[in-house]
């Protein structure tokens, strides 16, 4: 179902972004992110230089390598249009999330190793949303080794809700799933353990 129309709207700026998943032989994953912005109208920009519509003012590219685990092998990146000069610069930076996990903590290490002037906004905001990419691309990427605990996905949006039809349909021994109380149950009799082995 698409938007509803509004009339009379002049286009301004238009950003395209895509990802794309590929399994290798060697049993890694390749995540690629592309992004390509543009104007609808001729632009005069830094140095009155003249950037015709439809013209690219970003066009970039990042493919990370993954193993099962989502931990980042290899990184590589290209610049094809960038408003200034010494942008590509920024390419070599990306080299520091080699060994980082696309998981929980991915947006921040991101921030750590890239963050500021280290980098490239945009590289930046193409690896963000690369994980969610990964995650959709690898079977059984959200399940974890113990069956007693949820896959990582539920309890992370609306349709996910622990305390919603969706867990309640596909995950029903998770409804209402509480980590904080159960570790809270769990702990005594932990104890009781290691006073007994000690």
């Amino acid at each position: 179902m698409p938007l509803t129309e509004i009339p009379d709207r002049r286009p301004q700026h238009l950003r395209d972004v895509r990802y794309r998943s590929f399994s290798r032989p060697d049993g890694l994953w390749d995540i690629e992110g592309e992004l390509h912005d543009s104007k609808a109208a001729d632009q005069v920009f830094h140095g009155n230089r003249h950037v015709p519509a439809g013209t690219a003012i970003h066009h970039m590219w990042i493919r990370a390598t993954v193993d099962t685990t989502l931990r980042v092998q290899a990184i590589e990146v290209a610049m094809d249009s960038h408003p200034l000069g010494h942008c590509p610069e920024a390419n070599a930076a990306l080299q520091r999330m080699v060994g980082c996990q696309m998981g929980r903590g991915w947006r921040k290490s991101i921030q750590e190793h890239l963050g500021g002037v280290a980098s490239c906004t945009h590289l930046r905001e193409l690896l963000f949303n690369m994980a969610t990419a990964a995650f959709q691309s690898m079977p059984g990427v959200f399940a974890g080794d113990d069956p007693e605990q949820p896959p990582r996905h539920l309890g992370q949006c609306l349709g996910w809700d622990f305390n919603g039809p969706g867990v309640a349909t596909y995950y029903p021994q998770f409804v209402h799933w509480d980590a904080d109380a159960r570790a809270a149950r769990s702990a005594p009799a932990d104890r009781a353990v290691a006073q007994k082995s000690a």
